[in-house]
């Protein structure tokens, strides 16, 4: 019931995040009776192109040592050894391409499910695999039935597929008690090639639905609830609540470095406690007056507090400074509109001896 709870919680479809997580702990949609086709299809494929030919190149070599079996003398071991020799080497012949057909279409049923990866957290051992708890669920589960139902129609398609094709074989089967034995195996070989053939297009339905139900199965399984999607969220952007206070801190030493900045002014335009702008001007350093510093309210005060400390003229020019605020940002130098009124104040101050705070209209 828990689980059918925690289930039902999870309505929110996968995140590319939790995808692309799954796919690298090796949790793969996989369907098993693609599995299970792909070997009957390689069967048929052994019976229609190599069973013949290989027994063909196998009968020989039999044939010699059931009619003349005192051609292969046993009297020590080399000669045991011989005998083994030549019959493992025609029965590889034999046996190395049924093999390696199995293989081959065994892989590409994997392969066109899924693309290969190497994980060995899959190989890793889990107590849930061992526990009886675990494994009730699994068989009397959601997935336990659906495999139980699958089995079902497996079992009713083939035993209805191999009872027709026999039926159907009937009269060559009596027929069969009248001819030349040497006939029969090719006769086997025609029925079984029939009953392989009917077994794998009877599984071609299975094998579809099977295949959309393990994609469905498993981003069901891989679904999420809105808090473990607000989580993951939280994971890949950050904790809005410390990102912001990271940015308040970010903002605080960018004004105690403006603050302190504004020590190496030459001069402070303030309006008259809203808006402080503090420029340098050093021929030697910069063509026209820098801003070293510039704030509003609180900032504004306290860049004038600075000034006064450090005797640092103070112009009071609303006009100019609420201009200049918009106009220019910190470590810039002034733009040329604004040269003639800057230019102004600063011959102003050097032209005679002014008091720390002056009105310039």
């Amino acid at each position: 019931m828990a689980e059918t709870s925690d289930q039902d919680s999870k309505t929110e479809e996968p995140t590319e995040k939790k995808v692309r997580d799954a796919l690298e702990q090796g949790k793969i949609p996989v369907s098993r009776e693609a599995s299970i086709f792909a070997s009957m299809a390689a069967l048929m494929v052994i019976q229609a192109f190599l069973i013949g030919q290989g027994v063909q190149q196998l009968t020989p070599t039999l044939k010699n040592l059931l009619d003349d079996p005192e051609g292969f003398p046993l009297s020590t071991g080399a000669d045991a050894q011989n005998l083994l020799t030549v019959v493992g080497l025609q029965a590889l012949r034999f046996l190395v391409p049924l093999v390696v057909i199995l293989m081959v279409f065994g892989l590409a049923s994997q392969l066109l499910q899924n693309a290969p990866r190497f994980v060995l957290e899959r190989i890793k051992p889990e107590l849930s695999r061992i526990s009886p708890v675990s494994g009730w669920s699994r068989i009397f589960g959601t997935r336990g039935l659906v495999e139980f139902a699958k089995s079902l129609f497996k079992l009713a398609a083939v035993s209805s597929v191999v009872v027709f094709v026999l039926r159907s074989s009937e009269a060559k089967a009596f027929e069969a008690m009248y001819t030349d034995p040497v006939a029969l195996p090719e006769m086997i070989l025609n029925i079984a090639m029939r009953i392989v053939s009917a077994i794998c297009i009877a599984t071609i339905v299975l094998v579809a639905i099977d295949l959309a139900w393990a994609r469905f199965h498993w981003r069901r399984e891989l679904r999420m609830t809105k808090q473990e999607i607000k989580d993951e969220h939280k994971q890949a952007e950050g904790d809005p609540l410390i990102k912001a206070r990271l940015r308040s801190l970010a903002r605080d030493r960018s004004r105690q470095r403006m603050i302190a900045s504004a020590a190496r002014a030459t001069l402070v335009i303030a309006n008259p406690t809203h808006f402080a702008i503090a420029l340098r001007y050093n021929r030697e350093e910069n063509p026209a007056p820098l801003v070293v510093a510039k704030g509003m309210d609180v900032i504004a005060l306290k860049i004038r507090e600075v000034a006064e400390q450090s005797r640092i003229p103070v112009i009071e020019n609303k006009a100019l400074a609420r201009a200049l605020y918009e106009a220019v940002q910190v470590d810039q130098v002034i733009p040329a509109e604004f040269f003639r009124p800057v230019a102004e104040i600063i011959y102003f101050l050097q032209s005679k001896q002014t008091p720390r705070t002056e009105k310039v209209q």
